[in-house]
């Protein structure tokens, strides 16, 4: 059960982010208001939120989760693999500073985004992409195992239809795993239950299960009604514009 969650809404050079994808310029009025929405849905699911300002420094700064990874009582900060990230994880140090007492780095020459890593119960997958290496991997495993928890590292370097690992796949708890195709068949997963989404829909491969409700991205309709018989409260919520900067709802907050 989550309790709070760090949100920053998108800033006025959003639409001059990173992104892989050609889906258009995204519209920056329109990502504000699906960005308070998704606000509104975390507390309709029982969440208070620290609300950061618009950072306008750093044109991806509303995808928080790619700064940290908060686990146990310790907050490890993250080191982005895109360059102009960087100063993202500073511009967060001090709010987690207040909330946890202890807080452990990724250090050079480790790369590591948050959207590379899915806790899923005592297990945390982690993917080695072009934004997480082979050495940020590894120090987090390090850390993780400090806390008890199995890390295990899926590379998704060939897989070029996602950005990062949660791009393609979420834990929606009961020992399941919403999972594109592509992924499906990885030895990773081989103990959890795999709900697999179609190619068509890859995009709905990243959800995120908050205090009982699961939040999908809207207009999924296959997988929407994957979920819903698979017994899930599922709440869609609008997303197109953060989907036109590879980004997704796991990637707008932290929860804790």
């Amino acid at each position: 059960m989550y309790e709070r969650a760090i949100v920053r809404p998108p800033g006025s050079t959003f639409p001059d982010g990173l992104t892989t994808i050609d889906l258009g310029r995204p519209d920056l009025a329109g990502a504000r208001r699906q960005h308070q929405a998704y606000c509104a849905a975390l507390e309709g699911c029982g969440l208070s939120l620290i609300r950061l300002p618009e950072d306008d420094r750093y044109p991806d700064s509303t995808f928080v989760e790619d700064t940290a990874l908060l686990v146990g009582g310790r907050a490890i900060l993250t080191r982005p693999g895109a360059p102009s990230r960087a100063g993202e994880v500073e511009s967060i140090r001090e709010t987690l500073c207040a909330l946890f007492e202890k807080l452990d780095p990724i250090e050079e020459p480790g790369t590591v985004d948050g959207g590379d890593i899915c806790e899923a119960g005592e297990r945390v997958l982690i993917g080695i992409s072009q934004r997480t290496n082979e050495e940020g991997a590894r120090q987090l495993a390090a850390l993780l195992a400090e806390e008890g928890l199995e890390p295990r590292s899926l590379d998704i370097r060939g897989r070029d239809e996602i950005l990062h690992l949660k791009s393609g796949l979420s834990y929606v708890g009961r020992g399941k795993i919403l999972a594109i195709e592509a992924l499906a068949g990885h030895p990773a997963l081989r103990d959890f239950e795999l709900l697999r989404v179609p190619a068509s829909e890859a995009y709905a491969a990243n959800a995120i299960l908050v205090n009982g409700r699961l939040l999908i991205p809207a207009g999924f309709l296959h997988t929407e009604s994957t979920l819903r018989y698979a017994g899930f409260d599922v709440l869609p919520l609008e997303m197109s514009e953060f989907r036109k900067m590879d980004g997704g709802l796991s990637c707008l907050s932290l929860r804790f």
